[in-house]
């Protein structure tokens, strides 16, 4: 299975450690999908520094494809992090750097390239959305992860017609009030909405049903980047039963409840294991601080 990830890419600078690591959700969705065994690529806008120089080099490092990235001179995303208990508490960004400023924008070239996977995962710190209709007219299934971004309706209303999955970040709502936001987001256009409340694990509603996942819980290292391995985890396998079995999946209610339980257990066993690694995904590389604060 082909996939990609479309969007940011940063490195966390983990100030109390002196040490950066790669992510951002676009990128991080393409290093768990070859971490979990898919034919994975990343397509982004890198800077011209120490933190694209790092995000690069890891990608040849763990084999991700990402020859349709572009490079500008100028900074790239990254953003300050230090850790409360194991959770992660971001102290500031660059909201992107160069690729706020110079976002993609897809070429024909590009959206043949894009027909050749699976799935297209991006995110709302991408600045995508412009090219979320392009993507759509591919015919290559969307999922859109908008993070606490929920909380914005005019965002909601500009993504929902594309996005065939979304993700909801919902740890600091109950759980009748998740229920609620997952409702509004089908109303408003999106497909499946898959909403995930950290410790109290994560619900799926595809706008008939909810159902619930609970979490594997772990004495966390690091917390960032779990979110993202629960998606990616979640998507391959679900992506999966929708390719081999098409007409099961959409007519056998009983087949498609064990397959999507199949999938977010999938998703909730891959993000307990990201609990235990610092970083997205590791590959941690010292800095020097600098004299820069960005807020």
């Amino acid at each position: 299975m082909r996939v990609i990830g479309i969007g940011d890419n940063v490195c966390d600078k983990y100030v109390h450690l002196k040490t950066m690591f790669p992510g951002g959700q676009a990128l991080n969705f393409a290093v768990y999908a070859k971490m979990l065994g898919a034919d994975a690529s990343y397509m982004g806008v890198f800077g011209r520094d120490e933190v694209a120089d790092h995000v690069i080099a890891t990608l040849d490092e763990l084999q991700v494809e990402h020859g349709q990235c572009r490079q500008y001179d100028g900074e790239n995303g990254c953003a300050r992090v230090t850790l409360v208990d194991g959770d992660r508490v971001f102290l500031g960004s660059n909201k992107g750097g160069i690729a706020k400023e110079k976002p993609l924008d897809l070429t024909e070239e590009d959206l043949e390239y894009i027909k050749g996977f699976s799935h297209v995962h991006t995110s709302n710190n991408s600045h995508f959305d412009s090219q979320l209709a392009k993507v759509k007219s591919t015919g290559v299934p969307l999922s859109y992860d908008f993070s606490g971004q929920w909380k914005d309706p005019e965002k909601v209303a500009a993504v929902a017609p594309y996005a065939d999955f979304v993700f909801l970040s919902c740890g600091s709502v109950s759980e009748e009030e998740a229920k609620e936001i997952c409702r509004n987001m089908k109303a408003e256009g999106c497909g499946k909405i898959i909403a995930t409340r950290g410790s109290y694990g994560a619900m799926y509603y595809d706008g008939l049903n909810f159902y619930a996942q609970p979490p594997k819980l772990v004495e966390a290292v690091d917390t960032l980047g779990a979110g993202d391995s629960f998606a990616t985890a979640f998507l391959l396998s679900f992506t999966e039963s929708m390719e081999k079995e098409p007409e099961k999946m959409k007519e056998d209610k009983a087949f498609y409840e064990a397959e999507l339980k199949k999938a977010l257990e999938a998703g909730a066993e891959f993000a307990s294991k990201t609990c235990m690694v610092r970083g997205a995904f590791g590959h941690g590389k010292v800095f020097e601080e600098e004299e820069t604060n960005h807020s």
